[in-house]
């Protein structure tokens, strides 16, 4: 995976925050300086946020984790939604389903219905109904596919969140912190970093620099991807040998019984007798 290294974030505009007066105090850490009313983002403290956020998901893709990529804004959205579904990432960009975390049961439900309803479809199993009834669930059905998409193939909640926008996407950043699920985002100097578990100081209104740091997430996504994917395959090489050498030592150990079947049974020597037998008179 390719290093990104402080001139392609500069180039990306990673480094310019928002207006002084629209700052929040917490941000203040990773502040380097103002310029024309504007704050300046350390651009050395991004990278090794990033850094720090690409071993992470790495390491958690590796060993089988799942990561959801949100990013609901206008500049983040199209981005978002490309780059998951070319890593086979899920990815929330319509809006964020309330509940998504905390009340996962209900969201589950809701998301095997959706799965069973495409079944359906694809099986012709709704030509049985009229055609105002088959245009109404197909209605309903893209509806639902609009929110839920990206989301379609998890069976159990993700193990970690990445996060666009976390002042646009705070009931995103309630719930994971609630349910104690880590948090990458991108922080820009008008947002609060308290609870992110992995801050990524950058601007995240220019395209550019959102751009870049989701590319790096999801090129990230992948490597973990590729290697646990090698796990899963010599994992299954393992089970494969350990099942052959059962078989080959049964195979010998009955081969063994059969000759042993076959040899005759040797019968105990009897010694001739060495009396004669007494004259008859």
């Amino acid at each position: 995976m390719k290093s990104i290294s402080l001139q392609d974030l500069l180039e990306a505009g990673c480094h310019f925050g928002h207006k002084s007066e629209r700052w929040h105090p917490k941000a203040s850490q990773f502040i380097y300086t103002e310029k024309d009313g504007i704050h300046i983002i350390d651009l050395a403290k991004t990278k090794a946020g990033l850094d720090e956020a690409v071993a992470f998901i790495t390491d958690l893709i590796g060993q089988g984790g799942e990561l959801l990529f949100v990013g609901t804004k206008r500049q983040a959205k199209g981005i978002v939604k490309e780059e998951a579904m070319r890593v086979h990432a899920p990815y929330m960009t319509e809006r964020w389903i309330g509940g998504f975390l905390t009340n996962w049961d209900g969201i589950h439900k809701n998301i095997q219905k959706i799965n069973r309803m495409q079944e359906e479809v694809s099986s012709g199993g709704w030509k049985k109904f009229p055609k105002h009834e088959q245009m109404k669930m197909s209605h309903y059905l893209d509806r639902l596919k609009v929110f839920y998409g990206g989301v379609l193939s998890l069976n159990t909640p993700p193990q970690a969140l990445f996060i666009v926008d976390v002042k646009k996407e705070i009931a995103a950043v309630r719930e994971g912190i609630r349910c104690g699920i880590p948090i990458i985002a991108i922080v820009d100097t008008n947002s609060d970093p308290t609870g992110i578990d992995h801050v990524i100081p950058a601007n995240d209104d220019a395209v550019g620099s959102v751009t870049l740091i989701i590319k790096t997430i999801a090129s990230a996504y992948e490597e973990g991807k590729a290697t646990a994917d090698k796990i899963a395959e010599d994992a299954k090489k393992t089970e494969a040998k350990i099942e052959e050498k059962p078989k080959g030592q049964d195979a010998e150990v009955k081969k063994e019984e059969k000759t042993e079947e076959k040899k005759p049974e040797k019968k105990p020597y009897a010694k001739k007798s060495s009396t004669k037998p007494e004259e008859t008179k």
